[in-house]
């Protein structure tokens, strides 16, 4: 079963806000990040074999954070200060404490992100993450984890997800691959980690 229509019917722990940013705005952002992040495409073990993980990401954070997924440490990078400005605007804004970032860069509709939750002991539970897209608008999809009721999400450029509550333990999430979407996105997802 499949859910549509993101505003009216998000299970609890998502809000989806249409415009964090204006068009332009998100688009610029996008282009920078391209050019000036250092890009890192790591291996996880799937299935016993290694694999590079089918997107590209960086992991900014404070000096003291470390952060784990699917056994492999992510080494940091520092703010940069475009992302450190945001960062402040959403802490005043939610009243949370970012220390990292993790930002994936889906180079077209072929890069995408398989089924998690991003449920690791270092976010601590029910954890509250403010995801920010720019770039190509990409179909993302939640799972509830005992009925398999889905839902499908387009994040557009310089929308935003909030997730909160249950949204970890209750369910997961993915970004599918979408072959017809050329254009790239980039998603950035603040978090508190070890607090």
């Amino acid at each position: 079963m499949t859910l549509q229509n993101p505003e009216l019917l998000l299970p609890h722990g998502f809000d989806y806000i249409k415009h964090v940013m204006s068009y332009s705005k998100g688009i610029a952002l996008y282009e920078y990040l391209v050019a000036n992040l250092n890009w890192q495409q790591p291996q996880i073990q799937v299935f016993g074999k290694l694999h590079r993980i089918p997107r590209l990401q960086s992991f900014i954070a404070d000096n003291d954070v470390n952060y784990s997924y699917s056994k492999q440490t992510l080494s940091s990078e520092h703010w940069p200060s475009v992302l450190d400005d945001m960062r402040m605007r959403l802490q005043k804004t939610y009243g949370y404490r970012f220390n990292a970032l993790l930002v994936n860069w889906y180079r077209d509709g072929n890069d995408c992100m398989g089924w998690h939750s991003d449920d690791e002991p270092e976010l601590g539970i029910n954890p509250f993450i403010v995801s920010i897209s720019l770039g190509a608008s990409r179909k993302f999809v939640i799972k509830e984890k005992t009925s398999k009721t889905t839902y499908n999400i387009l994040l557009e450029n310089g929308s935003g997800l909030l997730m909160h509550s249950t949204s970890q333990s209750g369910y997961q999430h993915a970004l599918p691959k979408q072959t017809r979407v050329k254009g790239g996105r980039i998603n950035l997802t603040f978090r508190s980690v070890g607090q």
